[in-house]
């Protein structure tokens, strides 16, 4: 999201104390002021959640084509071969 943009569209919500008062402290942990952090929190969310969609509707056609994608041999790709094989930084 730009934050150079002029935000316009306001979003009003009640919540308890306990809640309000969380809120505010992990804001101020990442140095941001309340809204910032749960318009940012929020967008996280939506976004994860418009992502996770299981179910998708396609045409005959479009089905057909996908299920040859699903069941197509998967293709060698040594960039993420050795991605894979490749040690994390943690362990």
């Amino acid at each position: 999201m730009a934050q150079s943009a002029t935000r316009t569209a306001p979003i009003n919500l009640r919540a308890l104390n306990s809640q309000r008062n969380l809120i505010d402290h992990a804001a101020a942990a990442l140095g941001k002021n309340r809204s910032d952090f749960m318009l940012e929190a929020a967008c996280r969310e939506a976004e994860n959640v418009l992502l996770d969609q299981r179910l998708f509707m396609l045409n005959q056609v479009d089905f057909e084509a996908f299920n040859q994608a699903l069941e197509a041999p998967v293709k060698d790709n040594p960039a993420l071969r050795k991605l894979i094989e490749h040690k994390a930084p943690w362990e």
